[in-house]
């Protein structure tokens, strides 16, 4: 049976055959913390440009930034004194945090030094720049000439009345700086100024050049014909049936003489058991922060495996481990040539990948052990790191790595992943059975007088402990006096854990069992082996 292509591929194959030169967009609007939901139309925006690329096409990929947007209320995160703010363009509200140039550039720092981890480089639009530069000003004067045409495919493809004084430019009141509250009265083409009244009781003109911006049904087909977008994904709420890219579809092919792009449609991701995010109902997690907890290869990952226009169920918990074991299991395959690796799996590690992201040979869950081994210490984590058989050559893919899982384990890992090594035998080992402190005995006298152990070494010792004559074996039925015949493993691992954490369970064993110094398994095995609690006078 032939592969499976994958979603990017097939876009770029369809695409193509319309033409070999493209421009594929992407954009948000900067109003609140740009989160890993808006983090699909990017990612999806990215793995269609490179499937082009791929394919030898002359493609460019840009973002464009709606800074030109009003504010469109006080959001939670914001102080009240916003409220005066209300209804001014984001370019033109004051940054939250008094060291930005301006509210929009607040968030979108933050968002574009993420997509830089991603490996995502698009050529970066602003839209205030672009109708104060004058990009957008023919666009406007066709529009308010064109106003009722475009007032008619409005009403027609969305079933809503538009009101007489509808304008299709909303003008900046020269007094309050709001868009939201302006009405235009007339419009000069050969002097390209715009008069208005405003509800708060001024009057004025405005050049069309950035004076106020096209609502947002017209600015979107506006664009497309302005930059030339051949591509763009998007929502499924601009997708629906009278939306802004059906009326836009009209719009920019009826009264710009353009063509609308390729869609592509994307569903939501949806975080946990909250829903979709949402930075306006405050179900999100920012790019920023997940970046934070989670290797940029993987957040590709976990949108390049599924087709757009399927939902994304996102868990930074426990589901999150899951989701790194699928894309670390893909990785070693693909790096070993396995020959069971089919061309789609090839594929979606291919796109996955970006230049100038880590990629740490170190299993995300192996460092969740080495980190909390070494309490944090990152000398102590590169020791551990070379102990258990990795290279220490790139220290800053391995920061990144133990800063991932330190935040990780700081913000969403669940207890039972959470580990603290005790200082000394914890008192815990007194409820051990004596054939479990003979194990522990044995196994430290093994371990002192064997050479270096890996993980797989350690995890095939214990195991040995339950056949009779093993090395192990003979040394449990030495201590105890008699005849071992039955040994669980699971027994065994158990008193391993009680010796080391003080509880019946940890991490992996072998990953475990390696992190530490031989010197110190040896003693702390050998003393919980004869450990008698001590009386309480």
């Amino acid at each position: 049976m032939a592969d499976i292509i994958h979603w990017a591929d097939v876009i770029a194959e369809d695409t193509l055959q319309k033409s070999s030169k493209h421009l594929v967009a992407t954009g948000i609007t900067p109003s609140g913390h740009i989160h890993i939901g808006n983090m699909r139309e990017v990612v999806t925006a990215d793995a269609a440009f490179r499937a082009l690329l791929d394919r030898g096409a002359d493609a460019e990929l840009i973002y464009i930034a709606d800074t030109y947007d009003p504010l469109r209320k006080v959001y939670p995160f914001l102080p009240e004194s916003y409220a005066e703010h209300v209804g001014k363009p984001l370019s033109e509200v004051p940054c939250p945090c008094g060291e930005c140039a301006n509210y929009s550039e607040h968030f979108l720092k933050p968002f574009l030094a993420a997509l830089k981890r991603l490996g995502i480089n698009p050529k970066v639009y602003r839209a205030d720049e672009m109708y104060k530069e004058g990009l957008y000003t023919e666009a406007i004067k066709t529009a308010l000439q064109k106003r009722d045409e475009i007032a008619k495919i409005l009403e027609e493809v969305s079933g809503k009345t538009v009101v007489e004084e509808w304008s299709p430019f909303n003008p900046i009141c020269n007094e309050c700086g709001r868009l939201t509250t302006t009405k235009v009265t007339g419009f000069d083409l050969e002097a390209e100024t715009v008069n208005y009244v405003c509800a708060c009781g001024h009057s004025g003109t405005v050049p069309m050049r950035g004076g106020g911006k096209l609502t947002w049904r017209v600015d979107w087909p506006a664009r497309w014909g302005i930059l030339g977008v051949s591509i763009e994904p998007f929502g499924k709420d601009h997708a629906s049936r009278g939306g802004s890219y059906d009326t836009g579809k009209r719009i920019v092919e009826e009264v710009y003489g353009n063509h609308a792009p390729n869609p592509i449609v994307y569903e939501w991701i949806m975080l946990g058991k909250q829903g979709a995010m949402s930075s306006s109902t405050g179900v999100v997690v920012s790019i920023s922060d997940m970046l934070e907890v989670v290797p940029p290869e993987v957040l590709r990952y976990l949108i390049i495996r599924t087709k757009p226009e399927k939902h994304i169920q996102f868990d930074p918990g426990q589901p999150l481990l899951t989701l790194v074991d699928e894309y670390e299991r893909l990785r070693a395959k693909f790096r070993e040539n396995d020959p069971t690796l089919g061309e789609f799996e090839k594929r979606i590690y291919e796109l996955s990948r970006a230049t100038g992201i880590c990629q740490s040979e170190i299993p995300f869950k192996q460092m969740v052990t080495i980190f909390q081994v070494a309490r944090g210490d990152f000398e102590q984590v590169l020791k551990i790191v070379e102990r258990s058989g990795f290279s220490t050559e790139n220290e800053t893919c391995i920061r990144e790595l133990a800063d991932n899982v330190s935040k990780w384990l700081e913000l969403y890992a669940p207890p039972f992943a959470k580990f603290s090594v005790k200082d000394n035998v914890p008192v815990q080992v007194a409820t051990l059975s004596e054939l479990q402190k003979a194990f522990l005995g044995a196994f430290s006298a093994l371990i002192e007088a064997g050479g270096k152990l890996t993980g797989e070494d350690y995890h095939m010792l214990v195991y040995s402990a339950k056949e009779q004559g093993s090395e192990l074996n003979l040394g449990m039925e030495k201590l105890m006096g008699a005849p071992v015949l039955q040994a669980d493993p699971k027994e065994l691992f158990k008193a391993i854990y009680t010796a080391i954490l003080g509880q019946s369970s940890g991490p992996k064993a072998g990953w475990f069992l390696s992190s530490f110094e031989k010197e110190f398994l040896v003693q702390r095995f050998r003393e919980a082996s004869v450990y008698t609690p001590e009386k309480r006078s």
